[in-house]
């Protein structure tokens, strides 16, 4: 069979093949374009969908076996919509002291408050300006909250027009700009590899971690592959550049035997040394892509 046979018969009969820490539960996820994804407490998640018809989010309630460090089951509860058009929702994140979630669009550079059933509540961080007429596929792509310090904090996927830095910004339970704070993202490899930040997550001890992905697609598909890096930060008020520790790094690959490719954009903490990644497989790509869920272990 000649290499153009092989590649059709890939697009056209996925094989599966398991991961040690990655899985997918496509007979119980809705498929989707997964971009971020936060803890709610008692195993329930809320998940954004960037290609979702209406702006809102999917609840989900996840069983993770901490002992064997496996997820073992995942039950889909269903879309909360707040029936207003989809901007490119790229990360959310859950404030307990309000019971509301907060999601942030690339479309429009907004961060929005929502109740638990998908409602907006008239309430938005006060992004500024400069930060809203940022790109739509370089806008606002991560968020997360510190109970800790009871702050918001979010970035831009990459830097702003003629900067080198990614701003982290902070803002307070008033929803008002606090602090802003300078991060130095990775140089792709290659000028051709899709960079930038896909997530954030607070530890609740004022430590942050950022993932960063670098994407690289050949034409003709098989090939492709991801680099993943999770780097720890602690913002102070005393530097406004972070230093950044790398705490973890993966790779993923489609070829001819391995379809374990995953574009991971959604980062949320499960135990104190336990991650939860999402990743966006772009509705299930061809029937040869997964929404693949990955545990990491957290070493810090």
């Amino acid at each position: 069979m000649n290499r153009i046979l092989i590649i059709a018969a890939l697009f056209v009969v996925p094989l599966f093949i398991s991961a040690q820490r990655q899985q997918q539960f496509h007979k119980d996820l809705a498929k989707g374009n997964y971009s971020g994804i936060c803890a709610l407490g008692d195993g329930r998640y809320a998940m954004v969908d960037d290609k979702a018809q209406t702006d809102g989010f999917r609840l989900v309630h996840i069983t993770i076996d901490s002992i064997r460090q496996r997820i073992t089951a995942v039950c889909d509860l269903g879309y909360r919509s707040c029936g207003l058009p989809n901007r490119d929702m790229e990360d959310i994140c859950y404030r307990p002291s309000s019971k509301t979630l907060y999601i942030c669009g690339e479309a429009d550079n907004e961060v929005y408050e929502y109740d638990l059933d998908g409602q907006r509540t008239g309430q938005k961080l006060a992004i500024p300006a400069n930060i809203k007429k940022a790109k739509q596929n370089a806008g606002l792509e991560a968020l997360t909250y510190d109970t800790c310090q009871n702050l918001f904090y979010t970035m831009t996927e990459q830097p702003l027009p003629g900067e080198n830095t990614i701003r982290l910004l902070a803002f307070d339970d008033n929803l008002k700009l606090k602090h802003t704070y300078y991060y130095e993202p990775d140089v792709p490899t290659n000028r051709k590899q899709i960079y930038g930040i896909s997530a954030l997550c607070a530890l609740g001890d004022g430590r942050l971690l950022v993932m960063e992905r670098q994407i690289w697609v050949p034409k003709l598909k098989v090939g492709a592959k991801t680099v993943t890096r999770i780097y720890e930060v602690m913002p102070s008020d005393e530097e406004h550049f972070l230093k950044k520790k790398l705490v973890t790094e993966f790779r993923t690959r489609l070829s001819i035997t391995s379809h374990k490719f995953a574009n991971f954009e959604g980062l949320c903490q499960v135990s104190p040394n336990l991650l939860l990644l999402i990743a966006d497989s772009q509705n299930q790509y061809k029937g040869v892509l997964r929404d693949w869920f990955r545990l990491e272990i957290l070493k810090l």
